[in-house]
Parts: C-alpha cells; sequence; structure tokens
C-alpha cells in the first residue's frame, strides 16, 4: 500500500483535480488499448511542468514506489498498464511546443503532444514529422518514443528512433539527464538510442527534439487487387528487390477490407482476397522517373485491378479505409487481439500462407492487416470472449503467429512493444545471454525496478499481473475489447 506520507508530499506538490485518489477518479486509467488487462493504480497524478513530474520521480525513488508514466493510453501491448498500489503518472497536460525552428528543421515539444500536431505547426513552412501510426490522432510523442511507434510510412522514413535528435529525462531516481541534442551527429555512446523504446523502463522524457522533414512535393498512390493474400505479399517482395523504396507498401486482406467498407465505405473490389498499398512519395522527377517500373512491377505481380488516385480526394479515401482497419474490426467480432510480429520480406508469402492455414486449422478468423514493406505483421485475432475458452483458443492461435515470426527469423514487436503482452516469448528470442545483458543494464540505472515495473523484461514481474499461463493471479490473458 502507498503510505499516507506518501500522498502527502503529492499533495504538496499537486492541487485538488490533478491528484486522483478516489475509485471512480482511478477507473479510467486502469487499462490500456489492451483492455485485457487491467489494474487500478494506487493514486494518478497529472503534472504540468517538467519539474512537478522531477519532483514526483525523486518522491516516488525515496519512498520505493513503482511508477507508470504514459499520455494517451493507446499501447496494444499493455505497456502502459497501471502496476497495484503504484502511481501513474499521465502526461497528457504536458502538451506544450517548447521551440520550433523551421530553418534548423526541428521542433521541440514536451511528451504529451499529440503526434499530428507536430506536422500541423510545421505545416505553413512545408515541414512535417515523418512518424505516423495509426493512433496518430490520438497517440503523444512520449508514447512514441517509449515504444519506437512507426505507422505506414516507416518503410522509408524509418521509426520514431530515426526522428528524435535529443531528450531531457528524468531517471528512475530521480536524476535529470540529456541526451543528444539539436544536431543530426551524435558524439559518444548512443544513450538516445537506448531510450527510445525502452517502454519506460529507463524513466520519464521531459522535452523531446524532433526532426521535421521536407513535405514531399508529389505522391502517387495505388491500390492493386488480388486474388490470394500470398500474391500480395510477393508483390512487395518484387517490389523491394527492384530496388524502389516506397513511401509505404500496405497489405489489407478480405476481412480487414469487409470491416473498412462497413465503417468507412472504403469500397475495395468484391472478389479481392487481398489489396496491396504502394505510394511514391518526394521530388517531382523522381517520383515521374520511379511511376512507369512500379507500374509494370505491379502488373507482373498477378494484380487484376490496380485503381491510382488520381488527385488528394482519393489518395485520402484511400488511406482512410487502411488507418482506420483495426477499429473497424470491431465490426465483425466483439474481442479480437491485436499481434505485432516481424518477419523477413523475403517469408512474407510464405508467413502469411502459415497464418492461413493457422486459422483454417483452430477455426478462428484472422485478419491481416500490415507494413508489409517491412514485414510488419497485424494479424487480428478474431473472437467472443463471452464464450467459454474462445480467449484460451485465440491466445493459442497468438502465441503460434509470433512463435512462427521467430522461426522465419524475425520479431515478436515491429512497433507496439513487448509491454505484458509478449514476456513470455522475450528469452525464446533473444535468448539467455542477451536476455541477462538487458537485465543488467536495467538493475544498473534502475535497482529498485520502480519505473514501468512488470513490463518488456520476463523476471520483472508486477504484484497483479502477468502473462496468463506463467501466473496464476492473470486470467484475462491478451485480448484486446472492441
Amino acid at each position: 500500500m502507498i503510505s499516507s506520507g506518501f500522498f502527502g508530499a503529492l499533495a504538496r506538490i499537486y492541487p485538488p483535480g490533478r491528484l486522483l485518489t478516489r475509485t471512480a477518479e482511478l477507473a479510467p486509467y486502469e487499462s490500456d488499448g489492451l483492455t485485457a488487462f487491467r489494474v487500478r493504480p494506487g493514486g494518478v497524478v497529472l503534472p504540468t511542468s517538467a519539474d512537478e513530474v522531477i519532483e514526483t520521480v525523486r518522491l516516488c525513488h525515496r519512498f520505493g514506489v513503482p511508477f507508470v508514466a504514459r499520455g494517451s493510453g493507446t499501447s496494444l501491448s499493455g505497456g502502459s498498464v497501471p502496476i497495484e498500489d503504484g502511481l501513474l503518472i499521465g502526461l497528457n497536460k504536458m502538451n506544450r511546443i517548447l521551440q520550433y525552428d523551421p530553418q534548423e528543421r526541428i521542433a521541440v515539444v514536451e511528451p504529451g503532444v499529440i503526434n499530428q500536431r507536430a506536422s500541423q505547426i510545421s505545416v505553413g513552412d512545408g515541414l512535417y514529422y515523418a512518424p505516423d501510426p495509426s493512433s496518430a490522432a490520438v497517440c503523444t510523442i512520449g508514447g512514441n518514443v517509449a515504444f519506437n511507434s512507426g505507422g505506414a510510412h516507416c518503410l522509408k522514413y524509418g521509426m520514431t528512433s530515426n526522428h528524435v535528435l535529443g531528450i531531457k529525462g528524468v531517471l528512475p531516481d530521480g536524476e535529470v539527464v540529456q541526451f543528444g541534442g539539436p544536431s543530426l551527429e551524435q558524439v559518444g555512446t548512443d544513450l538516445l538510442g537506448m531510450f527510445v523504446g525502452s517502454e519506460g523502463l529507463f524513466g520519464c522524457a521531459l522535452e523531446i527534439t524532433l526532426r521535421l522533414l521536407p513535405k514531399p512535393e508529389k505522391y502517387y498512390t495505388l491500390q492493386a487487387a488480388y486474388r490470394s493474400l500470398e500474391e500480395a505479399g510477393n508483390a512487395v517482395s518484387m517490389v523491394v528487390a527492384s530496388g524502389l523504396l516506397p513511401g509505404a507498401l500496405e497489405i489489407m486482406d478480405r476481412l480487414a477490407m469487409n470491416a473498412s467498407d462497413a465503417a468507412v465505405q472504403a469500397n475495395y473490389p468484391k472478389d479481392a482476397q487481398a489489396i496491396l498499398i504502394v505510394e511514391l512519395e518526394g521530388p517531382i522527377e523522381e517520383v515521374d522517373a520511379e511511376t512507369p517500373l512500379l507500374q509494370k512491377l505491379i502488373d507482373d505481380s498477378g494484380a487484376y485491378r490496380v485503381d491510382v488516385a488520381k488527385n488528394a480526394a482519393e489518395r485520402l479515401k484511400i488511406w482512410t479505409g487502411r488507418k482506420c482497419a483495426f477499429s473497424a474490426v470491431g465490426r465483425l467480432s466483439p474481442d479480437f487481439i491485436v499481434q505485432d510480429g516481424v518477419v523477413p520480406r523475403t517469408k512474407l508469402g510464405e508467413a502469411l500462407a502459415r497464418i492461413d492455414e493457422i486459422s483454417r486449422q483452430s477455426g478462428i478468423p484472422v485478419a491481416n492487416v500490415f507494413h508489409a514493406g517491412d514485414g510488419n505483421l497485424h494479424p487480428l485475432i478474431l473472437f467472443d470472449g463471452r464464450t467459454p475458452g474462445a480467449l484460451e483458443r485465440a491466445e493459442e492461435v497468438a502465441a503460434e503467429i509470433l512463435r512462427l515470426c521467430i522461426k522465419l527469423g524475425g520479431s515478436i514487436t515491429g512497433e507496439h512493444g513487448v509491454g505484458l503482452e509478449k514476456r513470455a516469448f522475450f528469452e525464446e528470442m533473444f535468448g539467455k545471454k542477451d536476455t541477462d545483458l538487458m537485465r543488467r543494464i536495467r538493475d544498473a540505472i534502475d535497482p529498485g525496478q520502480i519505473a514501468n515495473r512488470g513490463k518488456m523484461l520476463p523476471d520483472t514481474s508486477a504484484p497483479a499481473l502477468t502473462h496468463r499461463g506463467l501466473h496464476p493471479v492473470e486470467k484475462q490473458g491478451l485480448a484486446f475489447r472492441s
């Protein structure tokens, strides 16, 4: 239990309304996007400044109280679920743009700034922030940093780590640090690279320096229809092998198309088993030169129908269907597990065929929508949690898909992180030596394991819950309820 002395110290920092302790106040914070994991925190604080966060973390260190820092709570891996009898530090009120320099092409933002806003502030100068996760309208930059988020255009532009130049942060013991800075050139050990994607195990970002890019002069967006998912996967390998580097390469299967059609009337070809979205972007001359090559590749790949966006409205319609796919799947099933594995692009067709086989053998529908360009799969495993045993069977399918990714030389996560959901597979992927090294690094920075305790690493057990099957306390599993 959190002591009265700790709450008393918090009350000297936070006025009423920004220190939440009552049951009804805490309820909205008990889970993140992976709602099968639920824990009510001991308290929630809502800081409005870096100094308040620093004071709070120092108090947590002094009293030995574990904490989770989070923004909008859109994590799909349970990575921002609270800790029982711990403190949740909600950063949404820290949403200021601290500096914007169009000449240097940088913006310094607080962690609660919404992803899309980083592009909106620079649109008048022809700049934008490249990482574009599907939740960009609601997810925060701080959360993107914690999980190294990607998005549809990460094939060409990379992940969050490729667009964060510097971080001012507070470590779990309250020490304030500066990693990196405004320059593209970094000196010394890449501590910034270690912090980005650490899922909150190394503390909390307070100020984040973002790299902005010139907005592409031209887009060429096409949507190709295929009679099988494997054909679409093989088409991706053909495009990448050609030397082309599209801004995006995305695939949706029939189930995902059905969901998006129902949600936003995307009007996908009714007889297609898969569609491939390819977008070229960049200087006009570059896009014009690459367009004929892409058209020939798509024709040779077996696509039986190709639609090209003729204007911005048609481009937006193509992307609206893709971006809404996760939430739209809720129209097909009351519950689903959102998985996030990676396979080498050369194994994409094989992986998709195997996922289809797993689905048929288990009798559990799997909708596929994913960043095909970098092999980042997002199979959505559909089930009805009201049916006894349905969740457990869906979890078995999810586990089989993750192990397939490992077997094919891929990863258990591309952008959603490990969180609570995938800790059981961590050592299976990395091996004992690498896992032990990561534990030692974490322990050197946070010996008390107070920062986001119980996440990512397999031996940092949270008091309240762990992955189902590893601990009898957790019975709800890995499901996302729509």
